[in-house]
């Protein structure tokens, strides 16, 4: 088995890595860092909760640690994220795993005012984090200089593709140097993605992590057939077993996820809700409570979700299911961190059987119906989806040594 001592990471590195007790490396982890290590470009189809940030921030590290420059700071290494959320939580992997190195990071997005990110950008650094709109409006101002940026990190790219930031995108790659290290991670991989990733990316080495990932296979899996009137009650009576530790329930629209709050307050409920309308301020507040424990009970919407990564949740709801099938396994994959199992309960009203089939044809398996409630109705036979493909696969591509 691999360790992170095996994959040639730098000492300090390791020692910030055993600090937070890791040992072994996920399976993205142990297929990304070496190939990035060896200068290669990578392109990687991973879902969130598979360790991936760590894959790319690690070897970035270890390149900017083993090639120090002399003189003024500059940006050299450059991660785009789509959601001011996920910017932060790769951020603090920087801030964890470069401790003991002496090297300068930060983390710009829209929404806050820009002097701060200003003020940092004017003393020099070595990382960049950024959204894409932020980062193209200081660039604009001349206050981000992209000219020699070594390595440079698409996440989350389907993301981006969603919230319409794949012009942004572009604008970004014509501002960087031509010879440099790239990666893309994206949980799927669309024709639009698959197509920018070939503008960019120089033979890459291919990494797939299927959806099926071994999280899902420690998260017990369950949908309540409920009529659309009836969730908020269903949802209320749930949330009162003592088992319901931290949960996260995902709604369809910001307006629902609003709407589903006060209905959770008037229950005696305490709730709050992340949706891309939020102010940043009023986002931090929430997710600094969700993560410290004072919170349990956080309401969100896809886009907000990116960046909710807190090992002690252990129910998701699906209040509504996502109309993209994959968004299913992103969100129960917020539960069963860190090594915990963790539950996931869907709700399927009269008008979701369509979404809830796509759901399982993905998942190759059927998800069991619980009819243990007050509020259970029947949909009748949910059509059988084919059997489970191969759990992980990886495939590479002829490499180009630099």
């Amino acid at each position: 088995m691999k360790t992170f001592e095996t994959l040639g990471l730098a000492e300090p590195i390791l020692q910030a890595v055993r600090a937070c007790g890791y040992t072994a490396p996920t399976p993205i982890q142990a297929q990304a860092i070496p190939a990035l290590l060896a200068g290669e470009d990578v392109l990687g189809a991973a879902q969130t909760g598979t360790g991936k940030t760590a894959a790319f921030t690690l070897p970035v590290l270890q390149h900017l640690h083993k090639n120090p420059t002399r003189g003024k700071r500059h940006i050299r290494a450059l991660v785009l994220s789509p959601t001011r959320e996920l910017a932060a939580q790769i951020g603090d992997c920087f801030k964890t795993y470069g401790q003991n190195l002496p090297l300068r990071h930060t983390v710009i997005f829209g929404g806050v005012g820009q002097a701060p990110q200003v003020r940092a950008l004017r003393q020099g650094l070595d990382v960049l984090v950024a959204c894409p709109g932020r980062l193209l409006d200081l660039h604009g101002q001349g206050h981000v200089d992209l000219s020699r940026v070594e390595l440079f990190v698409l996440d989350e790219a389907d993301r981006m593709l969603d919230m319409g930031f794949i012009h942004d995108v572009r604008r970004v790659l014509r501002a960087l140097p031509q010879r440099r290290q790239n990666l893309l991670f994206s949980a799927t991989m669309p024709a639009a993605i698959v197509k920018l990733s070939r503008e960019f990316l120089h033979d890459p080495i291919f990494i797939e992590i299927s959806p099926e990932a071994p999280a899902v296979e420690r998260i017990d899996q369950k949908v309540m057939f409920v009529e659309k009137s009836n969730k908020r009650r269903l949802l209320a009576k749930l949330l009162v077993d003592p088992a319901v530790e931290q949960a996260i329930v995902f709604t369809r629209t910001k307006h629902g996820a609003n709407r589903l709050v006060r209905h959770l307050e008037r229950d005696g409920i305490e709730a709050m809700a992340i949706h891309g309308n939020k102010s940043q301020g009023a986002r931090t507040r929430a997710l600094n409570a969700f993560r410290d424990g004072s919170l349990s009970v956080m309401v969100a919407t896809d886009v907000a979700s990116r960046g909710i990564d807190v090992d002690t949740v252990s129910h998701v709801f699906n209040f509504d299911l996502p109309n993209v099938s994959e968004s299913y396994v992103h969100r129960i994959g917020r539960t069963a961190r860190a090594g915990r199992s963790g539950i996931a309960i869907a709700f399927c009203d009269e008008t979701e059987g369509k979404m809830l089939r796509d759901i399982e044809r993905l998942l190759g398996e059927r998800i069991p119906v619980d009819t243990d409630h007050a509020w259970h109705i029947n949909h009748g036979p949910v059509v059988s989806p084919p059997k489970r493909q191969q759990q992980q696969q990886q495939r590479r591509r002829p490499r180009r040594r630099r």
